[in-house]
């Protein structure tokens, strides 16, 4: 009896194939993405032009947040400006199993260089050390892996998201609580916005109590959770939302059915301060129901993905320092380098601004 070395396909419930029939897999994957919209998304992209490199993989957390959608759609148009040629989206689902088997299923296909945004900072490493075997360089977005080898990390600031949060609720409120809506804790950037807000609440605002609600990037559990919370704290004065894109929605409409949404300069008002800059916090700025976002650049994350992982797929190498797009290359204590993109904070003095991301995408 042989026993043959396998890898595997697809996402929950993955299919595993004999390594000799990788090929076959790669044309029938190719096939199960036309079909199956919640493993795949966006079509094969190629760069405009003979001169095309690639193909790229990329992989998303999940696509039913406003912001990956505008990051996916995004993403596709930079790689034809650039001349990359991008492979259809693969979406994990906000299923760290799922992304490895994304990442392999890549790899099979034939990716010579992989974009990923991890859904876990530390169970990516698997995915990171096959790339790595098969010479393929990763550029990580959004959240740095805690191991593994990537080229580079294109981020904004994360601990300085929640010092931005931190300094617009705590001059507004100055006393009483507040609730932090956390991501998923596993994420860097989770823990960075965590770390940045309550350390800046407990030096610079003393009397201000900081209560914490890890949601885990979940819609549902981050409004059903608040409202909980607000069942026994009546009194909160502000909300901390550490991704907009998922949690905006459902927590204004769980205020509204409570009567608790007063629009801004009402004495009943709650301050809410978000994160992401997606187009409906934008409305909801200018509506005044919430107060103010830090927007995450998505549009420089697509366009600074593809560019280092085109030259990354060149063999060039990078350094710490200044870039030339406004930005610092940093060395992490890990050894990686990321990338720290610009992120302003928008408030109605600012909400209408064209050079913002969330003005310039359909909602």
């Amino acid at each position: 009896m042989t026993i043959e070395p396998v890898t595997e396909l697809g996402g929950g419930g993955a299919l595993r194939l004999p390594l000799r029939h990788m090929a076959t897999a790669a044309t029938a994957l190719a096939l199960v993405c036309g079909l199956a919209v919640t493993g795949c998304d966006g079509g094969r992209t190629a760069g405009s032009g003979p001169a095309a490199v690639g193909p790229v993989g990329v992989v998303v957390p999940l696509l039913n947040s406003p912001f990956w959608r505008a990051y996916n759609a995004a993403i596709h148009q930079q790689a034809k400006a650039q001349r990359v040629e991008v492979l259809p989206t693969m979406n994990s689902l906000s299923d760290t199993e799922k992304q490895i088997s994304d990442i392999h299923s890549l790899i099979v296909q034939g990716a010579k260089g992989l974009v990923i945004a991890p859904v876990d900072s530390a169970a990516i490493r698997p995915g990171l050390h096959a790339a790595r075997r098969e010479r393929v360089p990763v550029v990580a977005v959004n959240d740095v892996p805690d191991s593994g080898e990537v080229k580079m990390v294109v981020r904004a600031d994360n601990r300085a998201y929640g010092q931005k949060a931190c300094r617009y609720l705590g001059d507004s409120v100055k006393t009483g609580k507040v609730v932090q809506i956390q991501g998923a804790l596993a994420s860097a950037s989770a823990r960075d916005r965590s770390e940045g807000f309550s350390s800046c609440m407990a030096k610079n605002y003393p009397g201000v109590e900081v209560l914490d609600l890890p949601a885990l990037w979940q819609s549902g559990k981050a409004a059903a959770d608040l409202e909980a919370l607000l069942s026994t704290n009546p009194d909160i004065k502000g909300i901390y939302l550490q991704a907009g894109g998922v949690y905006l929605t459902p927590t204004l409409s769980m205020l509204r059915r409570r009567d608790a949404l007063f629009p801004l300069g009402s004495s009943k008002h709650i301050t809410i301060v978000s994160n992401d800059g997606v187009p409906q916090e934008l409305d909801a700025i200018r509506k005044g129901e919430i107060d103010a976002t830090v927007s995450q650049p998505v549009d420089l994350y697509a366009k600074y993905a593809i560019f280092y992982i085109k030259k990354a797929m060149a063999g060039q190498s990078f350094k710490p320092g200044p870039t030339d797009h406004g930005s610092t290359v940093v060395r992490l204590p890990s050894g990686l380098l990321e990338d720290r993109l610009p992120a302003p904070i928008v408030t109605k003095q600012n909400v209408n601004d064209k050079a913002l991301w969330g003005n310039r995408v359909e909602g």
